[in-house]
């Protein structure tokens, strides 16, 4: 397929956390508020005057400095964030809005508390905000609460940002705009002969989460016109299509390398992914405040391994199955940061319950931050093809499947 309008600038955009797009935000006035996990509402980051980066740090090395002050038996995610900050990387950060969620990406975040001088920024401050273990009404409740106190409050008393309700409606118009348009690009995801890689819908994805809306979304727009009138290749190179679920994932280059195996990434239920977060937009209800309607949505809708209860488990690995059939997949590949604890658990019980309950074919697999060992990595991958190329020849045989 020829190339999409705009793919490679995508790429280009994410080599570097303090991209172009970013450093034009900020020369306008613009303030940057950077944040590490769905349960800060994106929407609430993208008020007048504001704009959200979800942090990363792309190209990281071994995190020496970082591994000191954590442990190196902690997620890397969280190491590298911390050697990225100490190296300069986000000192264009005006604040970081923290949540009690993912623990080493707290460690991260309290220590940008704890030492302020990380960041070379006089103004610089991070808040936390405390997040529910439940989806009920009064966890609702508490979770708007907090946001008011801990999002709201501190933006406009620091900051000088207007968080007024019509300000929160405005962004929500705006978050739906691009939720619908790289939800809209998603789609192409589900044809029988897909016209858009997992590498490719990654870059959209991941941009629309680093750069700043109002100069990213015209870009992605045009983007979804070019796909459009995109044809796709006559003879597929991939062998099958997988859904790809699991913890933070902000590295293109790794849905890249399953599909280089001869996997078709369809759908990307993972941290830094589009689903559910890009699935559905911000409703207000009758009777809701704008706030309100931000706290119930981000908290019904999240995926998160956080919540233990039995039933919203099941619900989980429902979900997963479901996206099987509605991107027509072939298996899951699940994969887990290594020292992750919510996706220790989630992940070996993902793979015998998707297996043994809905009979789908799973590759469950550990990695770190960074493709260390792409070698295993490809092997592993090539494996879990072949073995689910062989299913779905002896099914269509009406063999064993």
């Amino acid at each position: 397929m020829r190339d999409l309008k705009n793919i490679i600038e995508f790429e280009d955009l994410l080599q570097d956390t303090h991209n172009d797009l970013v450093r034009q935000a900020k020369s306008e006035g613009k303030l940057a508020l950077g944040y590490t996990c769905y349960f800060m509402p994106e929407v609430l980051l993208n008020l007048p005057g504001c704009f959200s980066v979800r942090l990363r740090a792309p190209r990281s090395a071994a995190p020496d400095m970082a591994s000191y002050y954590m442990s190196n038996r902690t997620c890397m995610y969280g190491r590298a964030l911390m050697e990225r900050a100490m190296e300069g990387g986000f000192n264009f950060l005006d604040a970081q809005l923290a949540t009690e969620t993912c623990t080493v990406t707290c460690r991260f975040q309290e220590h940008l508390q704890m030492m302020p001088e990380l960041i070379d920024n006089p103004d610089f401050f991070c808040e936390f905000t405390d997040v529910p273990f439940k989806k009920n009404e009064n966890s609702i409740v508490h979770y708007k609460d907090q946001l008011q106190a801990h999002v709201l409050d501190v933006l406009h008393d620091k900051l000088g940002v207007d968080t007024s309700d019509d300000a929160i409606r405005k962004a929500i118009e705006e978050q739906n705009e691009i939720n619908r348009v790289v939800r809209e690009i998603g789609e192409y995801r589900k044809l029988d002969n897909p016209t858009i890689t997992g590498f490719e819908f990654s870059l959209c994805q991941l941009v629309a989460l680093a750069c700043p809306h109002y100069l990213i979304l015209p870009m992605l727009k045009e983007t979804l016109e070019d796909l459009k009138t995109r044809k796709p290749d006559p003879n597929p190179n991939y062998r099958i299509k997988v859904v790809l679920a699991g913890s933070e994932n902000d590295d293109p280059y790794f849905v890249q390398l399953i599909e280089q195996c001869g996997a078709l990434v369809v759908a990307d239920r993972y941290c830094y992914g589009s689903l559910p977060g890009r699935g559905e937009d911000i409703v207000i209800k009758d009777g809701e405040t704008p706030l309100e309607a931000v706290a119930r949505h981000y908290l019904v809708t999240s995926q998160c391994t956080r919540f233990m209860e039995q039933h919203i488990m099941r619900e989980r690995k429902e979900y997963l199955a479901n996206l099987v059939k509605e991107y027509k997949a072939d298996g899951i590949i699940i994969e887990q940061m290594k020292f992750c604890e919510y996706w220790s658990y989630e992940r070996l019980i993902d793979t015998f319950v998707l297996r043994r309950d809905y009979g789908i074919p799973v590759c469950s697999i550990e990695k770190e931050y960074t493709n260390t060992a792409i070698g295993q990595l490809r092997t592993r991958f090539q494996a879990f093809i072949e073995s689910v190329e062989l299913k779905n020849l002896q099914g269509a045989q009406g063999g064993v499947s």
